[in-house]
């Protein structure tokens, strides 16, 4: 007989946004893009402070974790690394993941714009596209042109982040 195995809640949520090929790729190419344009300094899973919100509105515990997010040019944090950021970025990114639901992704959005980050993109590989976010109800799709941010300040070729 086959054992059965208890994952906790927020295990689930862990495994549901685990990574794949695509994610990976797609997620690398990003931050090399977002990097080559020289103007942000580029994170990769850089847990921010949510402890000011409303866990049960916002359904987060004491951090989100973007998959990419950019703020204005820094340098390293020295002497001391810092663990969980209170200064929100510039733009955060969500890559989708094959078991993740975009619902999961939206609510993340909506805490984001509570922190006060000014614009959010959802990314979905299978798809192609880029869902960039101004507000929890106002976005707009690229599917084949020039992805433009005006909020923060980016043109990225849409076929970069998709090529291999």
């Amino acid at each position: 007989m086959g054992k059965i195995m208890i994952i906790p809640e927020h295990e689930i949520e862990e495994f549901d946004d685990m990574g794949s090929h695509n994610h990976s790729m797609v997620q690398a190419n990003l931050a090399y893009l977002f990097k080559l344009d020289g103007k942000y300094s580029v994170y990769n899973e850089l847990s921010l402070d949510v402890s000011s919100l409303d866990s049960e509105k916002y359904n987060v515990k004491d951090e989100a974790i973007p998959d990419i997010c950019i703020y204005s040019k820094r340098s390293l944090s020295l002497p001391r690394d810092i663990l969980r950021m209170t200064e929100m970025p510039v733009l955060a990114v969500e890559v989708l993941s094959p078991r993740q639901g975009i619902g999961s992704i939206l609510e993340k959005f909506d805490a984001y714009f509570a922190l006060g980050i000014k614009s959010c993109w959802l990314v979905d590989p299978l798809t192609q596209t880029v869902n960039v976010y101004h507000a929890p109800t106002k976005h707009k799709t690229f599917s084949e042109e020039t992805i433009v941010d005006p909020v923060a300040e980016i043109e990225m070729s849409l076929s970069a982040i998709f090529e291999p």
